[in-house]
Parts: C-alpha cells; sequence; structure tokens
C-alpha cells in the first residue's frame, strides 16, 4: 500500500476533492493522466527549447532535436528495438494501426490472403484490418478464444493458413486484463511467411 501512494504523489491531478471525496481516477484505458516529471519536462520545453525538431539549426531548434532524439532512444532501450529508425511518434494508438494497415498491409496482402484479429481487439485494431480485407479482397478471420478470455494458441494452429499474412492482436486487453501469449502468435504466423502487429498500448505503459 505504501508503494501506491507513494507513485499517486507523482500527480498532481489526484490532489483534489471530488464530489466530497478524494479523487480517484479509473479511466486509464482512454487517457493516462501525467505525472509531474512530465508535466514539469514539457513545461521546461516551452518555456526554454520550444521550436521545430530536425529543421533548423539555430541553439533552439538544436536543444529540442536533441531532446526528441534522446527521447526516441529511451524508447528504442524500453522496447529493445535493433535502432531508433525502428520508433516512430505518432498522436496515438489509433493513427498507429493506421499507418500501419495502410501503409504496410497494403504493401503486403493481396487477394484471397487471410488477416487474423480476435474478439478482444479494441475498435482501432478492428477497423483498420476490416478496411484493408475490403480493398484487398482478403479475408478477416477471427481466432478462436479459451475459457479465460486468451487466445487459443492450440486452436489458432488449425485456424491459421498458409494464405495468412497478418496476425494483429493486443498484447493486453483494455477490456478484460487479457494478456495475449506474443511470442506463441508470433511463432504461428511467421511460420506461415506473414507478420505480426501487436497492439501493445496497454501493456507497455505497464
Amino acid at each position: 500500500m505504501m508503494e501506491i501512494a507513494k507513485v499517486r504523489q507523482d500527480f498532481p491531478i489526484l490532489f483534489q476533492t471530488v464530489n466530497d471525496e478524494p479523487l480517484i481516477y479509473l479511466d486509464n484505458a482512454a487517457t493516462t493522466q501525467k505525472p509531474k516529471q512530465v508535466i514539469s519536462a514539457i513545461e521546461n520545453y516551452y518555456a526554454h527549447d520550444n521550436a521545430n525538431v530536425h529543421r533548423g539549426v539555430h541553439t533552439l531548434s538544436e536543444r529540442a532535436t536533441k531532446q526528441y532524439e534522446e527521447a526516441r532512444e529511451t524508447v528504442r532501450a524500453f522496447i529493445n528495438a535493433a535502432s531508433t529508425k525502428e520508433v516512430l511518434f505518432t498522436r496515438g494508438t489509433t493513427t498507429s494501426l493506421n499507418w500501419v494497415a495502410q501503409g504496410f498491409g497494403d504493401q503486403v496482402v493481396e487477394e484471397g490472403d487471410e488477416i487474423y484479429i480476435t474478439a478482444l481487439e479494441h475498435h482501432s485494431n478492428v477497423v483498420p484490418w476490416q478496411q484493408l480485407a475490403k480493398r484487398k479482397q482478403a479475408r478477416l478471420v477471427y481466432l478462436p478464444l479459451t475459457e479465460e478470455g486468451s487466445v487459443d494458441v492450440t486452436a489458432a494452429q488449425t485456424v491459421i493458413s498458409s494464405k495468412g499474412k497478418i496476425l494483429a492482436v493486443t498484447q493486453a486487453s483494455n477490456v478484460m486484463g487479457t494478456i495475449n501469449p506474443i511470442k506463441e502468435l508470433a511463432a504461428l504466423i511467421h511460420a506461415v511467411g506473414g507478420y505480426i502487429v501487436v497492439d501493445g498500448a496497454q501493456s507497455t505503459p505497464h
């Protein structure tokens, strides 16, 4: 309990009373609150370094660019990417998944191919694949779930075929809290020459 109390101290927005009770915020799946360290960094940037990144040679731009690339390196190390070139910043997960489906998906998916998703997916990880399947005349297939609510790897082995091109799956469901067996699922789709797209919106912050 002491650890929770300590972490709570990092979030200024929680230092308030709502409806005569101390604020307890539970809508993190939609919007997470920002700790004071993040708020301070943003304030410091706008107060001292606000300038275009990668588009100027003056001091402020160079400082902003340095901080931007340092943030990219922090993320690269955290997710164990091979290069900072693998780290792209977007407005959010919805934008990211649309980019992958429209950019990468359009390149690899052809007519008659199969795209796999699950009933656990957030809307943002369903619609882009529905649209891709429609554009390419591919088949959208839902992988079966276990009684506990995770992807049934054994059943998936019989569903995933040689026509499989993309498996799009959440690592941690924001609906049920399910943690999916990503490594096993990756092995299945890789075995038929396909690709896995992991929605890490919930799991990465945890």
